[in-house]
This record gives C-alpha cells, sequence and structure tokens, in this order.
C-alpha cells in the first residue's frame, strides 16, 4: 500500500473542480421528504446514520468514494486489523479494535497472542467484579463495596466517564447499577477532595489508571487519597486497584489489590474498551453490561468493512468530514446530542478527534499545505440551543453539525406539558433545529435573517443501550481513524502534548530558582512558585 499526502491524489483535484464549478447547495428546495428517507445509512446495534441535510450530492459522493479506493483505506483498516506498525514515529501496533473481538487472523507479537491476552484480561476483571459484587472482596472493615472512583486524567478519564454517565440512568431503570461510579482527574486538590467528602471511604473502591504508571496528575490523586485512607483508620491495600501495563512501577504490586494490563498498541483515548474502561463499567454495572458494549462496538467495527460507502456509515461520515474541511474550508465541528446521557460524550471526542488528527506534518514527518483535523466541540441538546447555537445559526462562519437522538428516553418517566411529553418535545426541537440549520429563514429585518445552509448529519436509534453505546463510540474511533488515512497523518501519537509536560517539570525541579527559561520563572513567580 501506498501512504500518500491528500493534495497528492487525484482524488483532491477532483474534489477541487467539484467545488468549484458547482454553484451554492441550495437546502430549502433540495432537502426534500424524499431525500430525508433515501439519505439513510444502517450502523450497529439499529442505529442509523442521516446524511440528507449534508451538503454533498451524487458527484460529489463518488468522487469522495473514488478518493476512499484510492487512498486504499479498507485495506489500510485491514492492515490496523492484521497487526501492522500503523504508529509510526513510536514503532507501534493499533489494537484497540482487538479488544473487541478478532476480525481476521490472529494477531501475534514476540510470539504472544495480543488477542488472547487482551481476552485473558477481561475475563480476569470481568471475575474481579463479581467477587466485589457477591461480597467476597470487601474493605477493610469488612464492609461490602457501593460505590468505585477511577482515578485516571486524559483518556483514562474522558471516555470511561462519558460512558458510565451514558449507562447510568439506563442501568438504574434495569437493575443492573450496582456501585455508584465517581471520578478523579484534575491535578487541583479540590478534585480530589470534594470526591473524598462525598463517599464513604470504608465502602469506596478506587481504581488507578495509568498506563505507563508514571502520570503525573494520577499519581498525586493516589497520594491524596491514599492519605485519607489512612486518616481514617483504613488500609489503603485494601481499597485500590490499578489498570497499567505489565512494565509499569505498579504492575504485580502488592499495594494493590490487584492489577489489570492493557499494552503499548492500545492509546489512551482508545482505550476505554478496554481495562481502563472496563473495570469501572463492570463494577459500577456488571461485567454483562460491558460485554453488551462491546458486542456494539465489534459489530461496528465489522461494518466499517465495507468498501460500499453506502453501507459503511463511518467511512461516508469521515468522507464528508473531508469535503467540508478540505473542500468547503469549514474548520470546525459541533457534537450535539440530543441525550442527557451523553452529556460528557462531546468531551470524549473533543480528545479522540483533536489529538488524534490535530497535526500539521505527515507520517513521515514532513509538513502538510492543507487543512487536517477540526476544532470539535458540543454540549447536549436542548441546553445548547440557549447557548452557543446563536453563533451556529447567524455567525459568520459555517459550523458543520453533527446530532445525536433517541425515540425513546432511558428512564421512561416523564410528563405532560401543553400537550406533549417532555421527550417529545425534545425530539421536536432535534427535528426543528436540523431544518431551521439548513433551510434558514428570510425577513425583512437583518437581524431575523437565518442564512440557512448549515450542514448537518443525524445518528438515531430507539434507545441508548449498553450497545448503542458501544456502536456510537466505535463509530466515532472509526470516523477519525479513516480521516487520519485520508490526510496520510499518524493519527496514533501525540506529540503536542509532551511539550507542556516537559517544561512543568522544568518548573518544579528548580524548587523556586532558575529552569534556565527567563519567561517561564516570571510566570512561575506570577503563581507564586
Amino acid at each position: 500500500m501506498g501512504y500518500v499526502d491528500l493534495d497528492k491524489t487525484a482524488g483532491y483535484q477532483r474534489l477541487a473542480a467539484l467545488e468549484a464549478a458547482r454553484s451554492t447547495f441550495d437546502f430549502a428546495s433540495l432537502l426534500t421528504a424524499e431525500r430525508v428517507n433515501q439519505c439513510q445509512v444502517p450502523m450497529a446495534a439499529g442505529l442509523r446514520y442521516s446524511w440528507a441535510a449534508k451538503g454533498v450530492d451524487t458527484p460529489v459522493l463518488e468522487a469522495l468514494e473514488a478518493l476512499a479506493q484510492e487512498q486504499e483505506l479498507i485495506g489500510k483498516y485491514q492492515a490496523i486489523l492484521a497487526g501492522e506498525v500503523m504508529n509510526p514515529g513510536e514503532g507501534r501496533k493499533v489494537l484497540h479494535h482487538l479488544l473487541r473481538g478478532q476480525l481476521g487472523k490472529p494477531v501475534i507479537h514476540q510470539g504472544k497472542d495480543i488477542g488472547a491476552f487482551y481476552q485473558q484480561e477481561l475475563e480476569r476483571f470481568s471475575r474481579f467484579s463479581d467477587e466485589v459484587h457477591a461480597g467476597t472482596i470487601r474493605g477493610s472493615t469488612g464492609k461490602a463495596f457501593t460505590t468505585v472512583v477511577q482515578i485516571g486524567i486524559g483518556g483514562s478519564d474522558l471516555g470511561p466517564r462519558a460512558l458510565y454517565l451514558a449507562l447510568e440512568h439506563w442501568a438504574a431503570v434495569a437493575g443492573k447499577q450496582r456501585l455508584l461510579g465517581k471520578f478523579i482527574s484534575n491535578v487541583d486538590p479540590d478534585d480530589a477532595s470534594q470526591i473524598a467528602a462525598s463517599v464513604s471511604l470504608e465502602e469506596t473502591i478506587f481504581v488507578l489508571v495509568s498506563k505507563s504508571g508514571t502520570t503525573q496528575e494520577t499519581l498525586a490523586n493516589e497520594l491524596f487519597i491514599k492519605a485519607k485512607l489512612h486518616q481514617a483508620g483504613l488500609d489503603p491495600r485494601k481499597h485500590l486497584v490499578a489498570v497499567t501495563s505489565e512494565t509499569s512501577p505498579l504492575a504485580h504490586n502488592p499495594a494493590y489489590l490487584d492489577s489489570f494490563y492493557i499494552d503499548d498498541f492500545i492509546g489512551g483515548r482508545y482505550s476505554s474498551t478496554s481495562g481502563v474502561g472496563g473495570v469501572i463499567l463492570s463494577l459500577a454495572f456488571g461485567k454483562e453490561v460491558f460485554a453488551a458494549l462491546l458486542a456494539g462496538a465489534h459489530e461496528a467495527d465489522t461494518l466499517a468493512l465495507e468498501p460500499d460507502i453506502g453501507k459503511n456509515a463511518a467511512l461516508l461520515d469521515a468522507l464528508i468530514g473531508i469535503w467540508e474541511r478540505n473542500f468547503q474550508d469549514y474548520p470546525y465541528t459541533a457534537i450535539l446530542p440530543y441525550s442527557q446521557a451523553l452529556s460528557r460524550f462531546p468531551a470524549h471526542l473533543q480528545q479522540l478527534d483533536m489529538e488524534s488528527n490535530g497535526k500539521r506534518v505527515n507520517r513521515n514527518g514532513d509538513f502538510l499545505a492543507y487543512a487536517t483535523g477540526p476544532v470539535v466541540f458540543g454540549e447536549p441538546g436542548t441546553n445548547g440551543q440557549h447557548s452557543f447555537y446563536q453563533l451556529l445559526h447567524q455567525g459568520t462562519d459555517v459550523v458543520p453539525l453533527q446530532f445525536v437522538g433517541f425515540i425513546e428516553s432511558q428512564r421512561g418517566e416523564d410528563v405532560t406539558v401543553e400537550g406533549s411529553l417532555s421527550q417529545t418535545k425534545l425530539k421536536a426541537n432535534l427535528a426543528a433545529q436540523i431544518v431551521a440549520f439548513a433551510k434558514g429563514k428570510a425577513d425583512p429585518h437583518g437581524n431575523k435573517v437565518f442564512l440557512g445552509g448549515r450542514p448537518s448529519s443525524l445518528i438515531y436509534g430507539k434507545q441508548l443501550t449498553p450497545e448503542a453505546l458501544g456502536a456510537l463510540l466505535a463509530h466515532f474511533e472509526n470516523k477519525v481513524m479513516f480521516q487520519g488515512l485520508v490526510w496520510n497523518l499518524n493519527s496514533f501519537d501525540q506529540e503536542g502534548v509532551q511539550l507542556g509536560k516537559v517544561l512543568t517539570k522544568q518548573v518544579l525541579a528548580a524548587h523556586g530558582g532558575t529552569s534556565g527559561d527567563p519567561a517561564l520563572d516570571a510566570y512561575s513567580a506570577l503563581l507564586g512558585l
């Protein structure tokens, strides 16, 4: 396979010519009921992807599919699944798909079956969660655990927290809530202090997550919690488990009840379906719920192998995003879930997308002459309507939108107000916003004019279940992967987060003296260091 920069492809020239030649996409006349009904692609777990309100037509879609073939996107995805080194910067395989199930031949590394290793760890923390729920494993005073708190940051927090919150209400209704879940991530001591004060420490198990075992913020919070446990007369060894790599200082360590392992082939932002997310979700909801989430993700991974973009929602979503970013020059994307359960899902997708494809060099380290990853932000509807939708509707920038919605709520509790249920109002708002963004509104008063032409997609399904959540997670992971391959990026390293860490260590090592950088010392002095 060849790895080629986007602007060196025939597809790039074809798409640029299409954009230069075509007139404005007239949403007002083209967004018909027929288009809405036809422009849909099935997804995993009963979800569907609708692109009817996107500014693409048949010539554009044909050119995008040709670009996907030219850039060998399915072949490169298969190479990822086969265990080829697809993170060239760090010389690593990329194996988060393997956490959900094998697609193709076993992946062997230095004589080790990696899929079998992942399955073994899944079985280990599944048994551990069963023993906690059965009361076989208890805290240092003999009380059963009622709460689980995850200590981690970045990919060790954002994805697992988003998934926990997405299933919390569903689990309560389904009778699956086993332990209450909470999270500590920020090195700000107020974060750990607030969580410690909100729980019964003798009934709480803490999950320390750090692949390297050296993450500064996570280790600081671990020491904070250990101090709290000691002050309460509790033995931290009876209240902490670790999720880490087998080569980290946390591995095989008697300071923890148990340790569960991942490896360097699982990037932090792609680790929610490993023990990083699996331990807390299994403790909170039971191993069966986590297994259902994995099943939804695996089904989505399987569908992403389809070369026909009319049958591959992740690939189609990715390619439409390429059209909007590189040929329509839209620098942003808003993630707008009309589901309170997905309140932290946009925050996870910020890291997933911006840390993966926020790159200005190709996989060889050469500078690129075209735009890559967009700025990603979002908030649940209808909250966002009363916040930043003003800019989305009438601002000077066009921001492509990705809506997510469900026909049914998770809890089933509702109230009728002015003739309709709250869930009905939520869905009505979602439908109205899609059309309002697309078609706009004319008005003699300029401040009441809506230009329209704001493109959006919609992912929808019956209800946000564990299977649907897994499918949704994998959809966006695969979308980001395909876009990175189109742009010829290494989507699986994150050098952009390293420089700040290095300078932080310089400041801390200086102990109030000089760090070697006068500006750094001056800012340190302002902050009382």
